[in-house]
């Protein structure tokens, strides 16, 4: 089974929003997260969604769910208080939702707040993570990349040509990260990054998939502003053919 697993359990302060979470701004009458979701709604490859989302907000985001006939979602689950541990009770969420085909089972984990995606890359993270067991979604780096010492003095330039930015989804078989997640509680680790830095630090093998450069995620004002640019000059090319 392939379980989209979809974090959004941000508050957006970065945003300054006042009424809404930054995943609850919309986009032509469509909150971001429901843009995001459509794609993993109308992916053939993927069986069941699940959703981290702030616990205030499930009732909202269930109406919405409704109201665009979202129907793989199989579970809506409140967030912990680190992004570590919101993704933590998706996963186990997740493990409910597989049943039986848990041991056999795919976990894409993706931001409710990057919808910038497509069909395309959700099976390549599929199809990686059965060849190699991972897969992290990246872009290459395309500006010098610089390492600092406390101080903030430079320390060394990296050959950018070797460096990628990790993006999502970032995507294992679900009893290896589920796993990985237990072990890591049980060390005392509750504020790690993303699942890419956790898997790397208890030694698994990880696996790149390149992603479109698009694949940005919605943190702030001028995220939201090339959202909405980047929105309507793919709109604009299926009308007009471009």
């Amino acid at each position: 089974m392939n379980i989209g697993l979809i974090f959004a359990g941000g508050s957006g302060t970065r945003m300054n929003t006042k009424s809404k979470p930054k995943q609850f701004l919309e986009m032509n009458g469509k909150a971001i997260i429901i843009h995001t979701l459509e794609y993993f709604e109308n992916c053939r490859d993927i069986d069941k969604i699940v959703v981290v989302c702030i616990e205030g907000w499930i009732d909202y985001l269930e109406k919405l769910l409704d109201r665009f006939h979202i129907t793989k979602v199989a579970k809506v689950v409140p967030g912990g208080e680190t992004g570590q541990l919101s993704i933590y009770n998706g996963l186990k969420a997740a493990k409910d939702v597989a049943g039986d085909k848990y041991e056999d089972s795919i976990v894409l984990i993706h931001d409710g707040v990057r919808p910038l995606i497509n069909e395309q890359l959700l099976l390549d993270n599929i199809e990686s993570v059965k060849q190699f067991g991972s897969a992290i979604t990246v872009n290459r780096a395309i500006e010098t990349i610089i390492q600092v010492d406390d101080s903030k003095a430079v320390n060394n330039v990296v050959d950018r040509t070797s460096c990628y930015v990790a993006r999502a989804p970032q995507s294992f078989w679900l009893k290896d990260i589920l796993s990985t997640h237990e072990r890591a509680l049980a060390d005392g680790k509750r504020e790690m990054i993303d699942s890419a830095t956790m898997m790397r630090t208890y030694n698994y093998d990880l696996h790149i998939v390149e992603g479109p450069q698009e694949n940005i995620k919605i943190t702030n004002p001028s995220d939201f502003y090339i959202f909405r640019s980047l929105y309507e000059a793919k709109e604009n090319s299926q009308i007009f053919g471009l």
